[in-house]
Order: structure tokens, then sequence, then C-alpha cells
């Protein structure tokens, strides 16, 4: 006999899953350009244009952040599994909550700091950002630092998310992954 069964719900729409590959390569990118141009490129051509690459990857980030978390709030997700832990559910929410969170505000701060260094933000050659806070140099340096935080914090956030996806995937050997893949599951 033939199996009648009716497909899996959607748990992300194409768009959510499009945006989330989108955000993943752009962050995939941002992270690793900000640890070398911050500590292992020597000034020059090389570390001036992957500066510039960070800034523009960040200005494009913001709105699409931004973005995302609208359609998120607007377009929830069918819910986990019913047979996740509580812990498993509790740690999967908040991690998403703080990435939303963290990367909508480190643009933000890289922006501000940026402004109140006073070096310019070109975004991919086309147009400069206009400058959103007073220059004070010191003032810079204190949210680079707290750049550079976020941007650690954000990091080992997506380990975790990474690990968890992988959890579910290869332990667990259920669709969790998979929904954000193929959006049913």
């Amino acid at each position: 006999m033939a199996d009648i069964s009716l497909p899996l719900p959607l748990a992300y729409s194409p768009v959510a899953r499009a945006l989330h590959w989108l955000t993943a390569a752009l962050v995939l990118f941002m992270l690793p350009a900000g640890i070398l141009m911050a500590n292992v490129m020597p000034d020059g051509p090389g570390k001036d244009l992957l500066f510039h690459l960070h800034r523009s990857i960040g200005a494009l980030l913001l709105p699409i952040m931004v973005f995302r978390l609208l359609y998120r709030l607007t377009h929830p997700p069918a819910p986990l599994p019913a047979d996740i832990p509580w812990v498993q559910r509790f740690a999967a929410e908040n991690t998403h909550r703080l990435l939303y969170v963290l990367l909508i505000v480190q643009p933000l701060v890289g922006w501000v700091a940026t402004s109140a260094y006073r070096a310019p933000v070109l975004v991919f050659w086309l147009f400069e950002l206009p400058p959103i806070w007073p220059e004070d140099r010191a003032f810079s340096e204190r949210l680079f630092a707290a750049h550079r935080f976020i941007g650690i914090v954000i990091a080992l956030l997506l380990c975790a998310h990474i690990a968890g996806a992988l959890f579910h995937h290869f332990i667990r050997k259920d669709t969790v992954l998979l929904r954000m893949v193929r959006g049913w599951g």
C-alpha cells in the first residue's frame, strides 16, 4: 500500500531561510576579517581593503537584521519537535534572541565608533554613510573595545548555534537542522 502521509508543515519559509543563510555568510566573513585586520595584518592597502569591506558589510548587515527581525516577528517558525527537552528549547530560543540583538547592536556600535573616530564609512565604493556621533577619539577607542567584545560573544553564540544544529542532526538524528535547509521537518 502506498504511503499517503501528509507533508510536514513548513518550519521556515524560503524568505526566512534565505535571510538566515545570507546572514550566516556575512557573519562568517565579518568575524575572521575583524580578527585579521585588528590583530594580524600590517598597515597598507590590504588592511585598508579589509576595513572597507568590513564596514560595508556591517552597513549591509544592519538593515538585513532589522528586516529579518521584523519578518520573524510576523512569520514565526513552526515550533520545535515536542520531544526536545525544555533545557534545549531554552538554550535555542535564547541563543537566537541574543544573536538577533547583537547582530543589530554590533553594526550600530561599529558605526558610532567609526563616526567618533571620524573615519569614513564608504559602502562598497557607492556612497558614504554620514557620521552619527561627534568626533571623540577616546570614546571611539572605548567603543571599538566594546565592538571587539561583542564580536567575541557573537562568535561564541555562533559556535553554540552550529554545535546545536550538528547535535540535532548527528546525535539526536532529528530534523531540526533540516528545517533550515529544506524548510520543513
